[in-house]
């Protein structure tokens, strides 16, 4: 079991939470911020290791200069009905 000092302003929160209903327990809406916590470390790591791939491919010269990227955009973009 984790116990946690919140402090005054957290706990007042929380407790509102509970209070009002949208919540059956503080438990239930600590649960809740641990896992959109979770849900966030999750999409940082995913952009972590897209930046590190992108990173390598700079390294490797498997790039593109802007100018030739954005005239295929412009065409692609243009022959859009």
């Amino acid at each position: 079991m984790i116990s946690a000092d919140l402090g005054r302003q957290l706990e007042a929160f929380v407790a509102g939470l509970v209070e009002t209903g949208r919540y059956n327990s503080k438990s239930e809406v600590l649960r809740e911020g641990v896992r959109l916590i979770q849900e966030r470390e999750t999409k940082l790591a995913a952009l972590d290791a897209s930046i590190g791939r992108g990173l390598a491919d700079a390294d490797a010269g498997r790039t593109s200069d802007a100018a030739s990227v954005f005239e295929r955009l412009e065409a692609k973009y243009r022959a859009v009905p």
